[in-house]
C-alpha cells in the first residue's frame, strides 16, 4: 500500500480518505476502470460517477457507510480496502502525497492516547 518511505500504513486506518465527499474521476480514469469491468466508458461514467454539484469534473459515486455516513462506491465496508485497489483513481493513487498521512498521524495519536490500538475517530463531515 504505502511506498517502503511512508510514515503511514493505510492497512492500519479505517479509510479516512475514501470518505471524501469529493473524489474527482478523469477520463482516463474511467477507461480504466471501463477495461476492468469489461464495459464501455459511457456504462462505467453512468454506473461509477456522477456530475458533482457546481463543477465540470465527475466524481465517484458514494454509499452509506457506519463510520463516515458516506464512502467511495468502491470501499471495502469490512476490510476498509479499496476493491479496485490495481485500477483506482490517480488522485487516489497520488493520495497523500508526501511520506505523511495527516489522517494517519490523527489516528496513531488518538489511538496511543486512548491506549486502543482499534479505535476510530470519526468525524462529521459538513
Amino acid at each position: 500500500m504505502a511506498s517502503p518511505t511512508s510514515l503511514f500504513k493505510c492497512g492500519r486506518c479505517p479509510a479516512y480518505c475514501c470518505s471524501y465527499p469529493i473524489i474527482e474521476v478523469s477520463k482516463k480514469d474511467l477507461r480504466r476502470l471501463a477495461a476492468y469491468f469489461n464495459m464501455s466508458v459511457e456504462q462505467a461514467a453512468k454506473k461509477f460517477s456522477e456530475k458533482a454539484s457546481g463543477r465540470k469534473k465527475r466524481v465517484i459515486r458514494h454509499r452509506n457507510d457506519e463510520h463516515f455516513g458516506s464512502v467511495c462506491r468502491f470501499l471495502n465496508r469490512k476490510t476498509r480496502a479499496c476493491s479496485i485497489y490495481a485500477v483506482r483513481p490517480k488522485i487516489c493513487s497520488d493520495f497523500p502525497g508526501t511520506r505523511r498521512c495527516g489522517y494517519y498521524d490523527f489516528l496513531t495519536f488518538e489511538r496511543r492516547l486512548l491506549k486502543d490500538s482499534d479505535h476510530v475517530a470519526v468525524t462529521d463531515h459538513p
